[in-house]
């Protein structure tokens, strides 16, 4: 299998809202492999369909051996709170600390085209909210104090040309 490409900031389909998807065909089945293939090889432990230039609700996670294939994800209950450093493929060499819910029910569309209902906790939470934020445009560097976010921003347009 082909790893996909994984798209970096700034690309421009990193920012844009993704669009859900009606049903579960043969290609979301494949898609949903390609990208956990993509993610392992990458060694993430989530990944968004926009990262791979695919503006579709679509998500993969594996965390301690719990592998999570979702469509339409959604939040749909949280609680608590847990401050951690968080990276992404799709801006390396950044990490940020972000305060996110540490628990968190999340409602889609598994691999069989069934709606399911994952309740995780702890890091699992974590980097499926982080891969959700994706589908809204969301990145990590939102995250940063204005300023750290400018002096990144700055840095980041000197150093790419930004492409589609």
């Amino acid at each position: 299998m082909e790893p996909l490409e994984i798209k970096k900031y700034p690309q421009k389909i990193l920012r844009k809202r993704c669009e859900p998807l009606e049903q579960i065909t043969e290609r979301e089945k494949m898609l949903f492999e390609q990208m956990l293939f993509t993610m392992r090889l990458f060694s993430g432990i989530g990944l968004a369909a926009p990262q791979v230039g695919i503006p579709e609700k679509i998500i993969v996670a594996e965390v301690e051996g719990e592998v999570v294939k979702l469509a339409n994800p959604e939040i749909i209950g949280i609680k608590g709170a847990d401050n951690l450093h968080e990276g992404c493929l799709s801006v390396p060499g950044l990490g940020v600390d972000v305060e996110r819910p540490y628990e968190a029910i999340v409602k889609g569309f598994n691999a069989n085209g069934q709606i399911v209902e994952i309740k995780a906790k702890g890091l699992l939470a974590r980097v499926l909210q982080h891969e959700i934020d994706h589908l809204f445009g969301k990145l990590i560097i939102d995250y940063l104090p204005f300023w750290k976010m400018l002096r990144f921003r700055l840095k980041n347009k000197q150093h790419h040309h930004i492409k589609e």
